[in-house]
């Protein structure tokens, strides 16, 4: 059995906080009580994409299914079908989790029979209009709306991609300045940005395709529009994807994202990671993969190297428990994996916020430490095939005030007693503790569940600060 040596200095603060990587896309399609276990695993953003199934389930998020006779006014509240998305993010709301608003259209990957909604809007501006109207009615309680705060607007998905845009570059980065200008205009404190890139697999995967290739060229050119003195418009936040069997990978394409946006003078561009998920070449148990303790290892070994890269924020894609991608919950029945767990353990360092300074001497080991005050907490994994033989030494705090969870082959999120020399199985995660943490993301105060936007007296109720 290998060996390797984990260290946590509790008495070596670093400047970082503990990063929410443990955002999601979507959520169990929850309208009349929170979303089960985000709570519970402090979920701190949900991004709206695919949301509820093919073609939005008809009725959410996207634009077309808001807003669906594209020759209605957009100043006219009447215009807009709200309905299930209010009831959805109202939801999402009480759970304590942040929103992450993706405006544009769910993937239409059967657009070779029939394509609905992925081309370009009829007219640029007009579709500005629309998406402004969506940001009043949840930010500013207009058409009887809310005052969610909802900070991310993500303008469309994978533009580079076919089965979401039909149309030429030049047009979708026409529509990023058009929209970006006119939503910043008018409310100046949200962050715009986009565009959620199919990702840079050509950039260390010999043998890609021309298709793959042109992704990085759609970057270059892309932050060259936003930052040329003529066309120049805003860009907050910049979003990408990858979907990868080596959590190493992940921080290779963030550096290169990283890079690239440094190249521009976009240094204060948010960095995030908001598709990914654990992707391997075995097609009869991928799904499954993604849900047992071998994807919780997985995601643990991304959480703890993302903490010490350029991400700012991630979400996982998906927890939309009727799709293949999610693997937070087993459909049906809704019980939450191991790779849920894993998030929850992560919630549990997010909690705490101060990282602490943590190493691992062992191949494909990865931890992850923070505090607050007295509370402590280390999460480690070992993400291979192989066990491992881990020698622990703590300073600044003594092992037997620690109490153990262990995720492997057989035991999910169980007790266990922690030992100075710990064997960790093959694709097994642990999370040592001083103490329980509160399930509140940090910086949150708990909620008081709101049915369907309905309060007590049939009111419908919005939310204020």
């Amino acid at each position: 059995m290998k060996t390797a040596v984990v260290t946590v200095d509790f008495d070596r603060k670093l400047e970082k906080t503990i990063k929410p990587l443990h955002g999601v896309n979507n959520s169990p399609m929850s309208l009349y009580e929170p979303p089960r276990g985000f709570r519970e695993a402090g979920i701190p953003y949900c991004r709206l994409h695919d949301t509820a199934g093919a073609f939005g389930g008809a009725h959410y998020v996207d634009i077309p299914n808001i807003f669906p006779d594209f020759n209605a006014d957009p100043a006219d509240p009447a215009s807009y079908d709200f309905a299930f998305t209010d009831a959805y993010l109202t939801q999402l709301n009480a759970a304590g989790t942040k929103i992450f608003y993706r405006l544009g259209i769910t993937i239409e990957n059967n657009f070779r029979i029939k394509a609905y909604h992925n081309h370009p809007p009829q007219d640029f501006k007009k579709w500005a209009e629309i998406c402004a109207g969506v940001v009043r009615h949840y930010n500013c309680g207009w058409a009887d709306g809310f005052n969610f705060n909802i900070e991310y607007w993500e303008i469309w998905n994978e533009p580079e991609n076919p089965p979401m845009w039909s149309g030429t570059r030049e047009e979708y980065f026409e529509l990023y300045r058009i929209t970006s200008l006119r939503l910043k205009e008018e409310f100046p404190w949200i962050k715009v940005g986009g565009y959620a890139s199919c990702g840079f697999y050509a950039v260390n995967r010999p043998g890609c395709t021309d298709f793959y290739k042109g992704f990085v060229t759609w970057y270059d050119e892309f932050l060259k529009f936003v930052t040329a003195k003529t066309t120049r418009c805003p860009l907050d936040f910049y979003s990408w994807h990858l979907y990868s069997a080596d959590p190493q990978e992940i921080i290779l394409h963030a550096e290169y994202v990283d890079k690239k946006l440094k190249e521009y003078g976009l240094d204060k561009v948010e960095n995030i990671f908001n598709e990914w998920n654990y992707m391997t070449r075995n097609m009869e148990r991928r799904f499954l993969e993604m849900q047992d303790n071998e994807g919780a290892s997985f995601v643990s070994a991304a959480f703890c190297l993302m903490q010490n890269s350029p991400v700012d924020k991630a979400m996982y894609y998906d927890a939309y428990p009727a799709r293949p991608y999610c693997g937070l919950y087993k459909f049906p029945g809704m019980k939450t994996s191991q790779t849920y767990s894993a998030f929850a353990m992560w919630n549990k360092l997010y909690q705490l916020s101060g990282q602490c300074a943590a190493a691992a001497d062992g191949k494909n080991i990865y931890v992850c430490a923070a505090a607050n005050g007295q509370d402590k907490a280390v999460m480690m994994t070992n993400f291979s095939p192989k066990g491992c033989r881990v020698t622990l030494g703590l300073q600044g705090a003594e092992l037997s005030g620690f109490t153990g969870r262990i995720i492997d082959r057989r035991r999910d999120n169980a007790e266990f007693v922690p030992a100075p020399e710990i064997i960790l199985g093959p694709y097994c995660t642990v999370l040592l503790t001083t103490a329980e943490a509160e399930t509140v993301p940090a910086g949150e105060t708990p909620r008081t569940a709101i049915h369907a936007g309905i309060d007590d007296s049939g009111t419908k109720k919005t939310q204020r600060k």
